[in-house]
């Protein structure tokens, strides 16, 4: 159950707009969940289904609705379209050059205001067939999980820590520690 539990939070946290992958791996890696520490190698593809799922599902139900919401009522259309035609905006010069992998590299770049929900918003509102969209989603959602996964794997695995390479790299030399002090 327990197990369950953790899985279940993996996929919450994978689905919450704006973190979405940047947010549920780190947290799959270094967090213990209900008593739980699921491998990484478990995490990721949860984490990476559980994202490729969030675009689809908004694109095939969020987005007519928001569309509909968008033709019947005045206050949604004046208050809240805005910032879904501001991520338009945002993603339609990429989108015009590059296409479907132009969206893909979107969806893929692990940052604040990019990413599956972001990339389902935006191909909706540009006209993307579904099979393009479906290609798009899948390809960004993998580049932002192996790029968040690198990552985590070299944080975990001590790259970044007081005796790494990367440390020595930048300071000159491995700090002096509280133990040897």
């Amino acid at each position: 159950m327990d197990y369950f539990l953790a899985i279940i939070t993996l996929v919450f946290c994978s689905f919450l707009p704006l973190l979405e992958l940047r947010f549920s791996i780190p947290l799959g890696f270094f967090a213990t969940l209900y008593g739980v520490h699921i491998d990484w190698w478990w995490v990721v593809p949860i984490c990476i289904l559980a994202n490729v799922a969030l675009g689809i599902v908004a694109f095939e139900i969020l987005l007519p609705i928001l569309e509909f919401f968008r033709k019947r009522w005045t206050w949604f259309r004046e208050r809240l379209w805005p910032h879904v035609e501001k991520r338009k905006q945002k993603l339609k010069p990429v989108v015009d050059r590059y296409g479907e992998w132009g969206l893909a590299i979107f969806i893929g770049v692990p940052l604040p205001g990019t990413g599956a929900l972001t990339g389902a918003v935006g191909a909706f509102l540009l006209g993307f067939e579904r099979r393009r969209f479906y290609v798009a989603n899948f390809a960004g959602v993998l580049i932002a999980g192996i790029a968040v996964t690198a990552i985590c794997l070299l944080i975990q695995n001590g790259v970044v820590a007081e005796d790494s390479w990367v440390s020595r790299l930048f300071l000159g030399e491995a700090p002096i520690s509280s133990v040897e002090q």
